[in-house]
């Protein structure tokens, strides 16, 4: 990992680089599209509006892509849903559906022309994640991340990413009374150096498995926080999460969407087993609203997820529940940078 610039972590930038946050967020949304041309899925929903259900049977689709398909497109504004049925929108109706005089099917390029498409399709259909990037040797990011020189490139590009959403979380929470944050899944430990950059009293530990553990060490010395910002290696998915004794705030911060629901749940209900009564948990990423119908930046970026990892956007109304399912409650909600937020809740 190239050393991160040491700089002052309570900095914001002068600019809003949101609009570039949504362009590498969005890269993978068009490609949806024409993975449900092929399908002919709008063509088929204007005959017969169904559910999800139905739409997975029919298409024999895996129910975790299918969602992501459908939130994309209703917050595209080419579907609406009513009480769990999906039906095709007037815009749809009129572009997307064979036989309209302005049918733009023929105008997207052929699924085979378009490698991103035919990997969605693959992932629809399978349900797991195809190769990272489109990648060659078979192999999903979680995988990926096993090996040295990708987990350095990785962390090093959430690192960048980290160093603004960082600062944003950091600026979006009230830690004046806690004292040590466990950072869960931290990568290179920047969110972790951004909290107690913006709160001098407050410690912070980096949970993480090798060889992101090294790499996350390396970097927190370099931005000069080794006396205040520690790392442990475990890996948060085999192993209970530790209960150590000061902490009394958890942090998940652009982890939960890499999972698929049934471990969401159980990382929760680990970082509940865990954590002081009164300690909080800050669960920080791209939220989809309560009616998943967008916004649109974050199911753009949820199809991202759902090509590459096993998870996808999970909306505030999803994450509310599971949080209250492991035993939080007291939640809170809040929007911070390039269309990212964060949910809380308390053990109490």
């Amino acid at each position: 990992m190239t050393p991160p610039t040491k700089h002052d972590l309570t900095s914001v930038p002068a600019t809003d680089p949101t609009l570039l946050y949504h362009y590498r967020d969005a890269l993978y949304a068009a490609d949806m599209l024409i993975a449900g041309l092929h399908l002919d899925l709008f063509s088929w929903l204007a005959a017969r509006p169904s559910s999800v259900a139905v739409i997975c049977d029919t298409f024999r689709l895996a129910h975790r892509p299918a969602d992501v398909m459908l939130t994309l497109f209703t917050a595209m504004g080419l579907l609406e849903q009513r009480a769990g049925i999906f039906a095709v929108t007037d815009a749809a109706r009129e572009h997307l559906v064979k036989g309209s005089p302005w049918f733009l099917g023929p105008y997207y390029p052929p699924i085979d022309e378009r490698p991103a498409a035919r990997e969605l399709l693959q992932v629809l259909h399978t349900g797991r994640p195809a190769s990272w990037s489109g990648g060659k040797d078979g192999k999903d990011w979680h995988t990926s991340m096993e090996s040295e020189d990708f987990a350095v490139a990785f962390t090093a590009a959430m690192d960048s990413r980290g160093v603004y959403l960082g600062q944003s979380v950091a600026n979006a929470v009230n830690l004046d009374r806690h004292r040590h944050v466990l950072d869960i899944g931290g990568g290179s430990g920047v969110y972790a150096c951004a909290l107690v950059a913006r709160f001098p009293h407050l410690r912070a530990t980096v949970l993480d498995k090798p060889p992101v553990d090294r790499i996350a060490a390396a970097a927190i010395e370099t931005r000069g926080l080794s006396a205040r910002v520690a790392v442990v290696a475990s890996d948060m998915l085999t192993a209970p999460i530790p209960a150590i004794d000061d902490v009394d705030v958890h942090l998940f911060s652009n982890v939960l969407h890499d999972w698929d629901e049934p471990v969401v749940k159980t990382l929760l209900g680990k970082s509940f087993a865990a954590l002081t009564r009164g300690g909080i948990v800050i669960v920080h990423g791209a939220h989809l609203n309560r009616e998943k119908t967008g916004p649109l930046h974050v199911a753009e970026y949820s199809v991202m997820l759902m090509h590459a990892s096993e998870g996808r956007c999970y909306s505030i109304g999803e994450i509310e529940r599971y949080l209250a399912d492991a035993g939080f409650s007291d939640f809170t909600f809040a929007p911070v940078g390039a269309a990212r937020s964060i949910i809380t809740g308390r053990k109490l």
